[in-house]
């Protein structure tokens, strides 16, 4: 008997070689992992002491590029300094993306922790990785190293996103595009954080980081000598009622089981004394965990401040930048649950989860909902023996450099369970579009 157009001793070896290929189990990965730590360290150290910021990690680029070539695995460049690289099984399966960033902050680094003298410094002056994105960086091609030597442990793609410019979101939208025709069907990642003991995972389903949003307009009147103020219209005046009135509504025509943050930073106007200026500027972030609160939050500021400089005679100019910048982090639930159990079974009482966690700063991360369901999880670096702990975009914050291999492992158990090891069950696919038996 032969299948359609292809005799069964083909068919006999595709099955004899794929029931040899056995999952990849827990002590494998760990000491592909153990067997990985020394590059992490090096790979973050050397990161850590050359930091560019959002937009020009051009040097950080290369230098990942170059580790990627060293892997067998082609370069798809992005507009700007991001890019991707595909491991291609060419097996059947699901495609999974494994991000990470690269930036770093505009802060003159420190060269002390919470405790002692840091390890490693940034030699870039006014620029620092006071975020984690050298570690981060570090972990991903970590990741890639192990998995592209366990290909027989896969199907489908795995595909290595290096995002350019997190801090200013100057990356994202082009990434976005260039990943769009993969058709990925999840995409995981993970940040390094300071208030998480070393080893800690934090993997929790639903929304686990804040969304973000910008506050910048003007409230312009006419400016005069302040000897007669009668002659002027004072936007100092109306930018203070605007300031009142927007903290009242904010109380009081929204829904108040819902965190939405009102964080004005900034009030500017005139600059002598004798001299009633032309107009005043507010600045300030709104953070939310729901994207239709955070709207909403917008929409309030906006008519409030209309209306309340209108009635002072003064007018409102909304800059560009002003509302939802980016939505808050949520993770899929299924992915959140497979994740948990897997990263549990290779770190055993190191998982946690729990509101407690849910962490208020932005990431571009959220972007990637648009394109696949996905999973970002917190690994925690703090030391206190070692004097890590200090927050982020801190100029004393550092990392306990051990944590980069749970992160390593953490990514690498949930890709290898979302991409198996092909099983005689998969062969049906892999004749898709060859015939079927007879």
């Amino acid at each position: 008997m032969i299948y359609k157009n292809i005799p069964v001793i083909m068919c006999l070896s595709c099955i004899s070689l794929l029931s040899a290929q056995q999952p990849a189990g827990k002590e494998i990965i760990l000491e592909k992992v153990r067997a990985t730590d020394s590059y992490l360290k090096e790979t973050r150290s050397y990161l850590h002491e050359h930091p560019e910021l959002s937009g020009k990690e051009f040097e950080t680029s290369r230098f990942i590029q170059s580790e990627i070539a060293k892997l067998g695995l082609a370069v798809t460049k992005v507009p700007g300094t991001g890019f991707y690289a595909v491991l291609d099984t060419h097996r059947p399966g699901k495609t999974v993306g494994l991000r990470a960033d690269m930036d770093a902050l505009p802060i003159a680094e420190n060269p002390q922790n919470l405790k002692q003298a840091k390890k490693r410094v940034s030699r870039n002056d006014g620029v620092s990785h006071a975020c984690g994105h050298d570690g981060h960086i570090a972990i991903l091609l970590g990741a890639a190293k192990i998995l592209t030597g366990l290909q027989a442990h896969l199907n489908g793609k795995i595909v290595f996103i290096f995002e350019e410019g997190e801090e200013t979101n100057c990356g994202i939208d082009a990434m976005i595009e260039a990943l769009r025709p993969l058709k990925i069907d999840a995409i995981y990642g993970n940040h390094l954080k300071s208030s998480l003991n070393t080893g800690e995972i934090y993997i929790q389903e639903g929304a686990i980081m804040a969304g973000t949003g910008t506050i910048a307009f003007d409230v312009t009147g006419r400016g005069g000598h302040a000897s007669r103020p009668d002659l002027s219209i004072n936007p100092v005046f109306a930018a203070a009622n605007v300031l009142t009135g927007i903290s009242i509504a904010w109380n009081n025509q929204r829904d108040i089981t819902k965190t939405l943050t009102l964080g004005i930073s900034q009030i500017h106007g005139g600059e002598i004394y004798n001299v009633i200026p032309n107009s005043v500027f507010i600045g300030g972030t709104v953070r939310f965990f729901d994207m239709a609160e955070g709207e909403k939050g917008f929409a309030i500021l906006r008519k409030v401040s209309e209306d309340i400089a209108q009635a002072h005679g003064c007018s409102v100019k909304f800059h560009d930048k002003m509302g939802v910048a980016v939505g808050p982090v949520v993770n899929d639930t299924n992915l959140a649950l497979l994740a948990r159990d897997a990263v549990a079974e290779l770190y055993p009482g190191k998982v946690v989860s729990g509101e407690q966690y849910i962490w208020y700063a932005a990431e571009t991360f959220a972007r990637y909902r648009e394109l696949a369901p996905t999973l970002f999880t917190f690994v925690g670096i703090k030391n206190d023996n070692l004097g890590s702990g200090a927050e982020h975009h801190n100029d004393r914050f550092d990392m306990d450099e051990d944590a980069l291999s749970y992160a390593v492992g953490a990514m690498v158990q949930v890709a290898l369970r979302l991409t198996p090891t092909p099983r005689r069950g998969d062969i049906p696919l892999l004749w898709r579009g060859r015939g079927r038996p007879d």
